[in-house]
C-alpha cells in the first residue's frame, strides 16, 4: 500500500509509553496512548512535544487500561484530540477509575513540589488534571462484544480479541484500506497474558496479518516451574514463623485480584492460617468490583466458584482501607499480617508509607509479584539495594526480599511463541516492541531461530514505510 507507514513514539526500548502511529496519504490512527514511567529520562518524554498533531488524528485505539498504554490520553485530549477512542467495555470501566486517579496524582505531585520547592520552574504544573481525565473519558466508544469490526475511516476497520492480560485487555487487528489500494492488516498484540491463569481465560489465537507488533516484556525470561500458590504459601508461612508482616506491592488492576484469589484458595485448603489481610488502595477496591461484575471476562473455574456462593476475591479476614485514616490504622496492627498496596513498582502511593516501616524490619517480608521497571524503587530493592530513598529519607532494607515469578500478567517468551504458533501464516515483518533492549533482542532471536520470521526491534521515532507487495523501509 503506497504511502502507508507506521511510526513508534513509545513502547520501544522500554515497557512504558506505548504509542504507535499509522498513517496513510489521507488518514492517521494512533494505537495506544501510554504514559512513560520509570527513569526520569523516560518520564521527561511525557512533557516533550509530540512528533504529530493530536488534532489531526482520525481515531485512537486502546488495547487495555494499564497506564503505560492509556495514561497519556487526557494529555492528548488537552492538546486537541477530539476523535473517537475505541476500546473494550472492560477497558472503559477500568479507565473510569484509573484516569481520574492519575489526574489527581499529577495535581498532588505538582502541589507537593511547589510546597517544598522541588521544582526548577514556578509553579510546577500537573501533566493533566482530574478534570482533564473526565473530559477524555467522554470520547470513549466501548465495544460490547469481541470480534465485532469497528469502522475507523474510509473502508478501514479494527477487530478486538481477548488477550488474557487483564480485564478488558485485547489484541487488535487493524485493516487499512483506502480507494485504489489493497487492504493491509496490522496486528497489535497489546500485552498478552499467560496461559492457565486464575480468573481470566487464555488469550485467543491470533489471526493472520501482514505486519505484527508483539510485546517482549519477558522476551528473555521464563516465569519458572514453581506454581505461584506454592511460592506464596512458603513465603507467608516463613513470615508467620518469624512473627513479621508481609508487604505486597501490587498493581491495583489484576495483580491485587489475583493475589486475593490465591490467598482465599490457600486459606480454604488450610495451607496457610487465616491472617488479617489489608487492601490499602481505593483504586484496587474499585477495580475488584469491576472484576466481580464483568462475568463475561471470567474463566470457567471462577464462574463455578461464584455459582457455588463463594466470593473468590475476598479472604476470610479482609479489610479494605479507602481513607487515609483507615490506611494509617493498618500500622496499629501488630504481628503477622498481609498488606497489599499500590503502586506495584513502588513509584508512589500508599505502599511507600508501609515500606518505610516494613523494609527495616528483619522479621518482615516484601514480596514482588510483577515486573519492576528500570529506575523504580521496586527494581532497586529487587536488585539487592541495602537502602532506598523514600520521601527524601534513606530507608535501610533489612527485611526478607521475595518474589513470586509466576504471577506476572505477561506471557513469558515461551508462552508468546505458543500464542504466535497458532497464526496460520507468517507476517511479512514482525516488530518487537514493549520490552527493555535485552528482552526485545532476545525475543527477536527466538522468532528468527524457531519460526524463521523476519523481525525488527524499532527505536523511538523510527518510521517504517509499508508496501502492499511486502517491501518495507525503515527511517530513523
Amino acid at each position: 500500500m503506497k504511502g502507508l507507514s507506521i511510526s513508534f513514539f513509545g513502547g520501544v526500548g522500554t515497557v512504558t509509553g506505548s504509542k504507535y502511529l499509522i498513517k496513510t496519504p489521507t488518514r492517521s490512527l494512533l494505537v495506544d496512548c501510554g504514559m512513560f514511567q520509570g527513569l526520569k529520562t523516560l518520564r521527561d518524554l511525557n512533557w516533550s512535544p509530540l512528533p504529530f498533531k493530536p488534532s489531526e488524528l482520525d481515531a485512537l485505539i486502546l488495547t487495555h487500561a494499564h497506564i503505560d498504554h492509556s495514561g497519556y490520553l487526557p494529555r492528548l485530549v488537552k492538546q486537541g484530540y477530539k476523535g473517537p477512542v475505541y476500546c473494550s467495555s472492560g477497558t472503559a470501566q477500568l479507565l473510569e477509575i484509573l484516569l481520574p486517579d492519575a489526574g489527581r496524582l499529577q495535581e498532588e505531585d505538582a502541589e507537593h513540589r511547589n510546597l517544598h520547592g522541588l521544582t526548577h520552574h514556578t509553579p510546577a504544573l500537573p501533566l493533566y488534571t482530574e478534570q482533564d481525565a473526565y473530559k477524555a473519558l467522554r470520547l470513549l466508544q466501548p465495544l460490547s462484544i469481541d470480534n465485532e469490526s469497528v469502522h475507523l475511516f474510509g473502508a478501514s476497520k479494527a477487530r478486538f480479541m481477548n488477550a488474557g492480560h487483564i480485564i478488558g485487555s485485547r489484541f487488535v487487528q487493524v485493516t487499512i484500506e483506502e480507494k485504489d489500494m489493497h487492504p493491509c492488516t496490522i496486528l497489535f498484540s497489546g500485552d498478552i497474558g499467560q496461559y492457565d491463569r486464575a480468573i481470566l481465560p487464555d488469550p485467543v489465537s491470533p489471526p493472520p496479518c501482514d505486519y505484527l507488533l508483539v510485546e517482549s516484556t519477558y522476551g528473555n525470561r521464563l516465569h519458572g516451574s514453581e506454581p505461584p500458590e506454592t511460592a506464596l504459601k512458603n513465603i507467608i508461612l516463613s513470615a508467620v514463623k518469624r512473627g513479621g508482616p508481609v508487604l505486597i506491592p501490587a498493581f491495583a488492576v489484576d495483580r491485587t485480584q489475583e493475589i486475593l484469589y490465591l490467598l482465599r484458595e490457600l486459606e480454604d485448603s488450610k495451607s496457610i492460617p487465616v491472617l488479617p489481610v489489608f487492601i490499602d488502595s481505593p483504586m484496587a477496591a474499585a477495580a475488584t468490583e469491576v472484576y466481580t461484575r464483568l462475568k463475561s471476562e471470567q474463566d470457567e473455574r471462577y464462574r463455578k466458584l461464584t455459582n457455588a456462593g463463594r466470593n473468590p476475591l475476598s479472604t476470610r479476614n479482609l479489610t479494605i482501607a479507602r481513607t487515609r485514616e483507615e490506611s494509617k490504622r493498618i500500622n496499629d496492627h501488630r504481628g503477622p499480617k498481609i498488606v497489599i498496596s499500590a503502586a506495584g513498582m513502588m513509584t508512589g502511593g500508599r505502599v511507600l508509607h508501609h515500606a518505610e516501616r516494613i523494609l527495616p524490619d528483619p522479621t518482615a517480608a516484601i514480596v514482588f509479584v510483577g515486573y519492576q521497571a528500570e529506575g523504580t524503587t521496586g527494581r532497586l530493592i529487587r536488585d539487592g539495594a541495602s537502602e532506598v530513598p523514600i520521601y527524601k529519607t534513606s530507608v535501610p532494607v533489612r527485611c526478607h526480599v521475595e518474589a513470586v515469578e509466576g504471577l506476572s500478567s505477561h506471557a513469558d517468551w515461551k508462552d508468546t511463541l505458543r500464542w504466535l504458533s497458532n497464526m496460520r501464516r507468517r507476517p511479512r515483518l514482525t516488530f518487537v516492541t514493549h520490552g527493555e533492549p535485552e528482552s526485545a533482542q532476545a525475543l527477536k532471536r527466538h522468532l528468527e531461530t524457531e519460526f524463521h520470521w523476519e523481525a525488527a526491534v524499532p527505536a523511538y521515532g523510527d518510521r517504517f514505510e509499508l508496501d502492499g507487495t511486502g517491501e518495507h523501509q525503515a527511517h530513523a
